[in-house]
This record gives structure tokens, sequence and C-alpha cells, in this order.
């Protein structure tokens, strides 16, 4: 049976010889893993534009890649980049893309200083895009992180305490989401009560949860190497009216988000149907981020949905959906949900929802 990597490689190199290389150069971890199957710190993987690959790592991956990565070519060395440039060079070949938004400036340079070294040309995110679109059991791995995701943040709801701290709690949910059956957390937790709401990206701290706090989770558990991600905003205790107001906001903009991420919708469109709802209610100004992103072998990958976003969505991609509206000083609202871009019977198609917590204010 031939692996799903060989007819990965195989599209790769029709994108190679496309761009006019005799070769590339594949150094990003996750665009190496997504064409052998290896899980390495250090490995890179040489793409001729006709032939056959060869992977190279070093000997602390040599019986790992002995094992999952049959059908390639196997070279062992503690140096993988210029190992692969050399025999690259050997091979004939004259112009070598790498991915020079992955490769350091050093190491483009130890590079291009070999003997006979061939001409270093860019090969752009060409990988990145092979991986937007995911196969059948890519998804099918994203949706068991997605459900371990589901089940652990139910775990630990009545954890939810006045006086439980947000390190506290970050702690409990990757516990409960590896009890579960995750490999890992799929990025450091984001716990964030109170006026800490109001920052994005907070790093959960010793605040102590108080009643009357909104409290927003942002949590993903990994699978198989594929990223969940979610986010639920919860309130202690009663909510006043202008939380209310600001959850039910966020959450039909999010809602509206999702019901606009359809095959051939355009990124910039599906970002607006979300934002214009935000921005008409007198927002704008406090969601200032991107409304999702692609999520895989990486959490955050393309395609990204924002205002500037070009390109249109189609079939099997999977994205986030992420608006947010953040009051400096008060706190914040985030709804998210993980979900795969599907053709439906309809002429537009619809989302599988692959987060399934109520998106309703939960009150603890």
């Amino acid at each position: 049976m031939v692996k799903k990597e060989a007819g990965r490689r195989l599209r790769a190199q029709r994108r190679v010889a496309a761009a006019g290389a005799d070769a590339a150069l594949v150094t990003s971890p996750a665009n190496v893993r997504y064409l052998t199957g290896l899980v390495s710190s250090n490995a890179a993987v040489l793409v001729p534009a006709d032939g056959p690959a060869v992977l190279a790592t070093d000997s602390r991956y040599a019986g790992a890649a002995e094992r999952d990565c049959g059908g390639i070519e196997l070279l062992i060395s503690h140096s993988v980049e210029p190992a692969l440039a050399r025999a690259a060079a050997e091979r004939g070949v004259r112009t070598l893309a790498v991915e020079t938004h992955e490769m350091t400036v050093e190491r483009y340079q130890e590079l291009a200083a070999l003997p006979d070294a061939p001409l270093l040309v860019p090969l752009g995110r060409v990988v990145e895009e092979l991986r937007m679109v995911k196969d059948e059991t890519e998804i099918a791995q994203l949706a068991r992180a997605c459900a371990i995701t589901d089940q652990a943040f139910g775990d630990i709801l009545a954890a939810i305490t006045p006086g439980r701290t947000e390190r506290e709690l970050a702690v409990l949910l990757e516990r409960a989401m590896v009890d579960r059956g995750a490999e890992a957390p799929a990025f450091g937790t984001i716990v964030a009560s109170g006026p800490n709401g109001a920052i994005p990206h907070h790093v959960p701290g010793d605040r102590a949860f108080e009643p009357g706090d909104l409290i927003t989770i942002d949590c993903g558990a990994r699978c198989g190497g594929y990223h969940a991600d979610m986010t639920r905003t919860v309130a202690l205790g009663h909510p006043e009216a202008w939380q209310r107001e600001l959850y039910q906001l966020v959450a039909d903009a999010q809602r509206a988000g999702v019901a606009a991420a359809t095959p051939g919708a355009g990124i910039a469109a599906v970002d607006a149907a979300a934002r214009d709802l935000i921005a008409a209610a007198g927002h704008g100004g406090h969601f200032q981020h991107g409304l999702g992103h692609g999520v895989g072998l990486e959490v955050h990958e393309a395609p990204i949905i924002s205002s500037g976003g070009t390109g249109t969505l189609v079939d099997r991609v999977p994205v986030t959906v992420e608006p947010g509206i953040y009051l400096p000083g008060q706190g914040g609202v985030r709804v998210e949900d993980t979900l795969v871009v599907r053709e439906g019977s309809g002429a537009t198609g619809s989302a599988e929802l692959l987060t399934t917590t109520t998106r309703e204010l939960l009150v603890l």
C-alpha cells in the first residue's frame, strides 16, 4: 500500500517543477512531518522536481525514520541541511528552492557558502498551501482532538469557583485533556478573568476568580499531531446587563462568521460577516485581531481569515472562527470554534463544527 506521504511528495514535486527549480529543500518541522511522517527536531527533506526524495535526520531519529517513513531514501547526518544541499549538488541540482520564511539568515549563508552549492531561490509557502486542504484521515484526527477538548472543558466547569486562580484552572484543564487521551495541549491554555479578559492572549496568572467575573478560556488538545482550538467565555455568578449584551453580540457575530465559511467564500468576506456586526454595534475598535485561522499540524496555519485576507475557502479546509470584544479595564468576550468547510447539498455548502460545547452563556 502506498503511504499517504508519497502522494503528498508527488504533489509537492509538481509545484517545485512548476516553480522552475530543480529541487526543494523543505526544513519546516511541520512540513517535513507532512511529507514524510517523521516527527523530529532535526530533519529536512530534499524534494526533486523529478525523481525520489531524500529524508535527512540524525542518529537520534534514525530508528523512528526507518519505522515510520518507508519508501523514502534516508540520509543520517547531524547537519541535515548541508548534507542534503551537498547531495543535491552531487545529483546535478543547479537551482535549489528553500523555505526562506522558515530558514534563518545564518543557515541560508551556510548553505550558500558550500563548495559547488546550487543557486538558492525562495520556495515560498508551497507545502503550507498543500496542507490547507485536509484528507479525511487528518480531519478525523482533528475531530478527535476537538472531542477531547469539549470533554475536558466540561470536566473542569465545576472547578470554576471564587478563589480559584487562573493558573490553577489552566493546569486542571490541561491535565484533563491529557487524561482524556490528548498527547499534549495544543498550546498554552489561556484563562483570562475579570479585567484580564481585555487581553486576547493573556497568560494565566495568580488572579483569583471573583463573583461577577467574565472568564475567557481558550484551549485545545493535540492528537496525532493535529491541533484543536476552542474558546468559551463563562460568567461566574449573575452577569450584569452589559456583560450579557456583550456576550450576545459576540455570539451573534460568531454565528454569522460560521455561516459565511462556505466553499467559494472570499476570505475577507467571511471576516466581514462577523466584523460588520460588531462594528455596527459600536465596538469595531474593540475587535482588533483576525476572525480566524487554519488549524492542522500547527495551531495557526493557512488560511488566515482577516479583513486583509485574499483568496477563497474550499472544501475540506479546517478553520477557526473567533470574534472577540475587549474592553480595557473591564474585561472581554471571545467565542471560538474549530470547523471544517464542507461542500453541501446546496449551492454553497456548510461548515462541519468539530467543537460542540454550547455557545450559550454559561452562568456558573
